[in-house]
């Protein structure tokens, strides 16, 4: 039996989370906006068929299609990434061996199963996310996870597959016909620029790509374009990652709703982002070596332009959010500089090492009691947090108005993470 990857991929997933709770919008045109409601980042099959572009300044779509009832709604992470968990535990239960490439999409392995067998195994996966979780999916299957990718695409793309294409089985001929009715820059890893330099080659379809000299190529672009070439001809080059590699930093930087001036209102912003990481370095049972803070001005305004950072190297590696608190305000009085509008912040936790190895203590400084003490109290703080929601507990210099916190004026309740958000049925 040959090796067989599934890619199953949500659809439109941000929309189609929203949409599962909200009904009344199916049929609308929907559109989900990054950060401070910018940009469009996820939009409803209506909202493309209208012409709306993925990355559009919501400014400017909301003026063009004015007369089309398109609803606009803001990022709802704690949502997303909670309907992520739920896809991915039922996708779990189809293979042994999965990775998580995204929050929305995951490779499965099939290697062992007949053709029928994991053809079947595609529709039966389809057929459970949306009965389990409400959400709908296309499957791609194919001999390589780059084929595997091209197959999904295709299934999205070809509505009489019913959102499950199986790259794998097709006859030779079959399959390099379904290649040539693709660009090169659907393939993984290709993307826009590339595939525009690709085109200048005579490169211009996925058939014509696997089809080419792979060492040319390689010299021309390196070697992942050589392992590209290979994967399109069947031959594995891009094994599964069960286990993501372990990050050697977290950060967490967002742009202001509004600037901030004064530095109490910034200090609230850095002691959040610093708690935020520190989080997740925690859930990543890592702690800190270096902490880095930066804060800066926006490049677009008629106004002087200032930026800082700064970075500290710590005695002791640490995830406490108290302590890392404490040393990113020191750094911020040292690049504050007053009279500026800042427009953003950003904290880094770098030279990550895990807890599970120990740490050296400083001989003067250090105390076992202490650090354990430490670990304890963050323990009971994250899951406090996890319990009753985030932010149940937190750090008195984290603040409570918080102005400067990301606009979020088209937000949707966090209907599964919060008990208050609990839908009601009448």
């Amino acid at each position: 039996m040959s090796a067989t990857i599934a890619l199953v991929d949500v659809n439109n997933f941000y929309v189609s989370c929203e949409l599962l709770f909200n009904p009344k919008l199916r049929g609308r045109p929907v559109v989900v906006l990054s950060n401070n409601d910018g940009c469009i980042v996820s939009r409803s099959g209506e909202a493309k068929r209208l012409g709306i572009k993925m990355g559009m300044p919501w400014f400017e779509a909301r003026v063009r299609y004015k007369d089309h009832g398109v609803a606009a709604l803001s990022s709802n992470y704690a949502l997303y990434a909670d309907m992520s968990n739920r896809v991915m535990s039922v996708l779990a239960e189809f293979a042994s061996a999965a990775e998580v490439y995204s929050i929305d999409e995951a490779f499965l392995d099939f290697s062992g199963l007949s053709a029928k067998t994991a053809a079947e195994y595609g529709v039966r996966i389809r057929q459970t996310v949306l009965q389990w979780t409400g959400l709908p999916v296309c499957v791609g299957l194919g001999s390589t996870k780059t084929l595997a990718k091209l197959a999904n695409h295709y299934a999205k793309t070809q509505p009489q597959y019913h959102g499950v294409f199986d790259l794998s089985t097709l006859p030779a001929r079959a399959g390099d016909a379904v290649l040539q009715s693709l660009p090169a820059g659907d393939v993984w890893g290709i993307g826009t620029p590339l595939a525009a330099k690709l085109k200048l080659l005579g490169i211009d379809t996925a058939l014509d790509l696997k089809q080419a000299h792979p060492g040319l190529l390689r010299d021309r672009f390196g070697v992942v374009m050589a392992r590209t070439i290979a994967e399109l001809n069947g031959v594995s080059c891009i094994g599964l990652e069960q286990i993501s590699p372990p990050r050697q930093n977290v950060s967490t930087s967002r742009t202001f709703g509004v600037p901030v001036t004064s530095l109490p209102s910034l200090s609230e912003a850095v002691v959040f982002y610093t708690a935020r990481a520190a989080e997740k370095a925690r859930r990543q049972e890592a702690l800190a070596s270096a902490l880095s803070v930066y804060i800066k001005t926006s490049s677009f305004e008629p106004r002087p332009y200032s930026s800082g950072c700064q970075t500290l190297a710590l005695p002791v590696p640490t995830s406490d959010s108290r302590q890392l608190a404490k040393l990113s305000l020191t750094i911020l009085r040292h690049i504050y500089r007053p009279g500026f509008r800042y427009q953003k912040a950003g904290v880094i936790l770098s030279g990550l090492v895990p807890v599970s190895e120990g740490v050296t203590r400083d001989l003067f400084n250090g105390d076992d009691d202490q650090y354990r003490q430490s670990q304890k109290l963050m323990a009971v703080f994250d899951h406090i947090n996890s319990r009753f929601g985030r932010q149940t507990l937190k750090l008195a210099g984290e603040g409570f108005k918080a102005p400067w916190q990301m606009k979020q004026a088209f937000k949707s309740p966090s209907y599964t993470t919060c008990w208050e958000h609990l839908l009601q049925v009448e």
